[in-house]
């Protein structure tokens, strides 16, 4: 896939939901690049049609999941707010980086309180929380005035390191293919109309808020029939999907996908030879969930590439991110 080393440019952004302006700048420096004109709407998300009243929209999101101070200890450590829901042990031990107001960088580790097993003979055993876990800072602090003189702030963003790596095999592993792996989806579907060299009634649509609930909820274009919702395909051992396979969901916790489309793509997917697995999500919203309760009047359906180990260390394929791409454009010719 020509597009690939997007996705690790974009990875390498932080991104946690509320900060995302760096990683929608890039978005855009793309899409133009395609000859395309994106536009960013007041909530900060990116639009970008692909040709006039475009009838389909795909949409991924940007944001992905993180921190933030919300207090500082009295030796010098960080307490934080979880912005969407990681899963503490695969970040325990991680390293961050801290965004002040002023655009500072510090770098620092998630750990739990009181971290040594020489000190402490419970730290194993000890339950994951954000009450009993904080962020050393890699500065000469020791109270809460020495973290203040650097400008760090309650409310200041956390970021997590992805550890992204691309392996020979075509296996991906990081932090945040939830979702980035599916903006690499939106990326090769703009290079490939670009090189096509003709219109199509296509909108591409990157949101920034998903991890919280409402990423999906800001207007599309108001010609949009079909909203196509880009997001990781989730791996389970109850479930059919792998990583290298495009999954199309029936049905999330927010209720069933529309029927006539999800009809479609399985067809479209079948009699095009792509893999897939169908499935439904025990524990999972999209976009889709949000546009949907926003009172969107579109027929919605979520497919994408199969991510392991979700909201976790990460896993995804290259075959399972281009089978997603041969869905979308099969499911574009077919309605165009």
């Amino acid at each position: 896939m020509e597009t690939i080393h997007l996705l690790e440019e974009l990875i390498s952004i932080d991104s946690p939901t509320g900060y995302t302006h760096n990683a929608a700048d890039m978005i855009e420096r793309v899409l133009r690049s395609f000859g395309f004109a994106p536009v960013r709407t007041k909530k900060g998300a990116v639009r970008c049609a692909l040709g006039p009243e475009p009838r389909i929209a795909f949409a991924a999101h940007t944001d992905t999941l993180g921190a933030i101070v919300s207090g500082i200890n009295a030796n010098g450590t960080l307490r934080l707010s979880l912005l969407g829901g990681p899963l503490l042990p695969s970040f325990e031990g991680g390293y961050v980086r801290i965004h002040t107001l002023d655009n500072r960088v510090y770098s620092g580790t998630l750990l739990l309180n009181d971290p040594s097993t020489h000190a402490n003979n419970t730290a194993a055993t000890k339950e994951r929380t954000t009450s009993v876990m904080h962020i050393r800072i890699d500065e000469v602090v020791s109270k809460p005035e020495d973290v203040r003189a650097l400008g760090i702030r309650t409310g200041d963003i956390i970021a997590f390191d992805p550890k992204f790596q691309l392996l020979g095999n075509g296996y991906i592993k990081s932090h945040f293919l939830d979702n980035k792996a599916g903006c690499a989806v939106l990326f090769e579907l703009a290079a490939r109309v670009s090189k096509m060299g003709r219109a199509l009634p296509v909108e591409l649509f990157f949101s920034t808020y998903e991890e919280v609930g409402h990423g999906g909820a800001p207007s599309l274009s108001e010609t949009i029939d079909d909203l196509i919702v880009i997001d990781m395909g989730v791996v389970g051992d109850s479930l059919e999907g792998n990583e290298r396979k495009c999954s199309i969901c029936a049905k999330d916790s927010g209720g069933p996908y529309d029927y006539h489309v999800r009809t479609e793509l399985v067809r479209l997917a079948e009699s095009n030879s792509i893999a897939h697995a169908v499935d439904v999500y025990p524990f999972y919203s999209s976009d889709g969930t949000a546009a949907l309760r926003a009172g969107a009047d579109v027929r919605v359906g979520l497919i994408g590439p199969g991510v392991a180990a979700s909201h976790g260390m990460e896993r995804t394929h290259v075959d399972g991110i281009t089978a997603t791409v041969d869905l979308c454009m099969a499911y574009v010719a077919q309605n165009s």
